[in-house]
C-alpha cells in the first residue's frame, strides 16, 4: 500500500511541477507576447483574446512540449498560427474604429507610435507579421521563414513589400521615423 501511494505522489508531485512550470513560463512571457499581438492585430481587446487563445493552446500541449529547447519560439508559432487563423476567419467581420486605445511608454513620443500602428494595422496579416517579427522583435529571415512555414525568399518578398507599403502610408511622415 505504501509503494502505491509513494507512486501516486510522485505523479502528482509531477503534474504540481508541470503545472507550476507553465505558471512560470505564463507569467514571464506573456507581457512580450501581448507586445507582439497589439503589434500584429493593432488592437488592444483583440491582442489580449490572441495571446489569451496563445496560453490556453500551450496549456492544454504543456505536458508534451515542455521539454523543447525554445518554448518562445513555440509560443510565437502558436501565436503567429492562431492570429493567422483568426484573420482568415474574420476577413470580413472587420470594423474600422478612428482611435486606438492607449499604449505609452516614458519617454515615447505617442502622436508617433500611434502614425506607426496606424499603418501597421492597414498591412496584410502575413506582411505585418514579417514586420513586426522582423523588426520589433529582431528576428532573422530564416527564424520567420520557419515561424511562417514559408520560403526565405518569400519572408524576403513580404517584407519588402509590407516596407514599400509602410512607406506608402506614412508618406511625409517618413521622416519622423528617420531621427
Amino acid at each position: 500500500m505504501t509503494a502505491a501511494r509513494s507512486e501516486g505522489a510522485a505523479v502528482s508531485d509531477r503534474g504540481v511541477d508541470a503545472a507550476r512550470e507553465y505558471r512560470d513560463f505564463a507569467d514571464a512571457r506573456a507581457a512580450q507576447l501581448f507586445r507582439i499581438a497589439f503589434l500584429m492585430c493593432g488592437d488592444w481587446h483583440e491582442a489580449e483574446d490572441l495571446v489569451q487563445t496563445t496560453l490556453a493552446k500551450l496549456f492544454v500541449a504543456w505536458g508534451r512540449v515542455r521539454r523543447r529547447e525554445s518554448m518562445d519560439t513555440y509560443a510565437r508559432r502558436v501565436m503567429l498560427n492562431a492570429y493567422l487563423s483568426q484573420r482568415r476567419l474574420r476577413r470580413s467581420g472587420e470594423m474600422p474604429v478612428a482611435n486606438i486605445g492607449e499604449m505609452s511608454a516614458p519617454g515615447v513620443d505617442t502622436d508617433l507610435r500611434m502614425t506607426l500602428v496606424a499603418a501597421l494595422r492597414r498591412l496584410p496579416p502575413r506582411s505585418r507579421a514579417v514586420v513586426v517579427l522582423r523588426y520589433v522583435e529582431d528576428h532573422s529571415i530564416e527564424s520567420v521563414a520557419q515561424l511562417l512555414d514559408a520560403s526565405p525568399s518569400a519572408v524576403k518578398s513580404l517584407n519588402t513589400r509590407g516596407l514599400a507599403q509602410l512607406r506608402e502610408l506614412l508618406g511625409s511622415q517618413q521622416d519622423l521615423f528617420q531621427q
